[in-house]
């Protein structure tokens, strides 16, 4: 009896090699498609839905027309051993972004803290994806990243983008579990809002500004000669506060790398923030854990309210999610593997088979 579309399911590693093949094929050098691969898979383990496999076609099709860069090495543009900086030259934002978290862990282990920010990256996909590269070695890490070409998001109070969603990401290890804060200085992200406009669907609530500055909830209002915006967090009582956070992430992404905005680059991509800091180096690793060991249990054991029926931690369902999903197998979102067909035609590689189909 055939599966029910729902219910088909693929193994994470039957995703990944796919993914890696494409990406090789497609003239990525080195360990750059497995590192991609890997990355947009872990955003799908972890439920980030818009951010997984569901772009490995638009990066695909980047590399098709040059506005990604296959091959190479970024460029060094500072290194005081604590504090780097990178010219990205368009490498695939994923492999950029993880080679970065690697190197800024393994330099934390002498300096303590290390802080690297990457200037003309390509998009570098879901920041939730990286983290446990770093709290795995019981590392804490700040990931924050932006797009200087690209603005949908207005500054609180106008009515005109300024702003990409800037997310923000922290990874906090415990005794148990790490917290995985994944968050954007806007209610929900561009991905998002393409996703409902392209599914006749609206926002759970006033999401967004129309071209007149009025509130809505129909993300076609983004769309069109004459745009919207996205909200900040706080919407429109209290967005004061993704503003602000949205300006601390510029700050960081293209202010410390020099290049963002005031440059108008004329390309989507990628300004990117990472910050590494080894808890040793203070008041001690397992001091570090059991304060924030603590303070997760606190949280957990705090009473729910009222159709809540449990008090959750950043990350954790993502994790639960992740546990089950590589024990079930990744039910993908519907179109992302059709979307990937042309390229697999292109390059004669063949896609995974569903795990029912694969047992047969």
């Amino acid at each position: 009896m055939p599966t029910a579309a729902e219910d088909i399911r693929y193994q994470a590693s039957d995703l990944i090699e796919y993914a890696t093949a494409l990406f090789a094929a497609a003239g990525c050098d080195g360990d750059k498609p497995t590192t991609i691969a890997t990355g947009l898979v872990e955003a799908d383990l972890l439920g980030h839905t818009t951010h997984g496999l569901q772009l490995a076609s638009v990066y695909l099709g980047d590399l098709a027309n040059g506005s990604m860069t296959p091959r190479g090495e970024p460029d060094t543009v500072a290194d005081r051993g604590g504090v780097v900086t990178w010219d990205g030259r368009r490498l695939p934002g994923v492999w950029l972004a993880a080679k970065a978290v690697d190197l800024a862990v393994a330099r934390a282990v002498e300096h303590g803290l290390v802080t690297i920010v990457i200037r003309e990256s390509h998009h570098i996909a879901c920041l939730a994806a990286f983290l446990q590269r770093a709290t795995d070695r019981g590392f804490m890490i700040t990931i924050a990243s932006s797009d200087p070409a690209v603005a949908s998001v207005a500054p609180f109070g106008g009515r005109k983008a300024v702003f990409t969603p800037d997310p923000l990401a922290v990874g906090i290890p415990t005794d148990g579990d790490p917290i995985m804060i994944d968050i954007s200085s806007s209610i929900t992200t561009n991905g998002m809002a393409a996703r409902l406009r392209r599914e006749g669907k609206r926002f759970p609530g006033p999401w967004a500004l129309d071209s007149a500055g009025q509130p809505t909830d129909n993300p076609e209002a983004l769309f069109g000669d004459s745009p919207g915006t996205l909200l900040p967090i706080g919407g429109m009582d209290h967005g004061h506060k993704g503003y602000g956070l949205a300006l601390m992430v510029e700050a960081l992404t293209q202010g410390l790398s020099g290049f963002g905005r005031a440059d108008a680059p004329p390309r989507w991509g990628a300004a990117v923030f990472i910050q590494v800091i080894d808890p040793s180096a203070f008041g001690g690793a397992d001091a570090f854990k059991r304060e924030t060991g603590w303070l997760a249990a606190a949280c957990r054991a705090t009473p729910p309210v009222p159709g809540v029926d449990a008090v959750r931690l950043p990350g954790q369902r993502g994790l639960e999610r992740k546990r089950q999903t590589l024990k079930e197998g990744v039910k993908l979102y519907p179109g992302i593997l059709a979307a990937l067909e042309p390229f697999a035609v292109k390059f004669g590689i063949v896609p995974p088979r569903p795990i029912e189909d694969a047992k047969r």
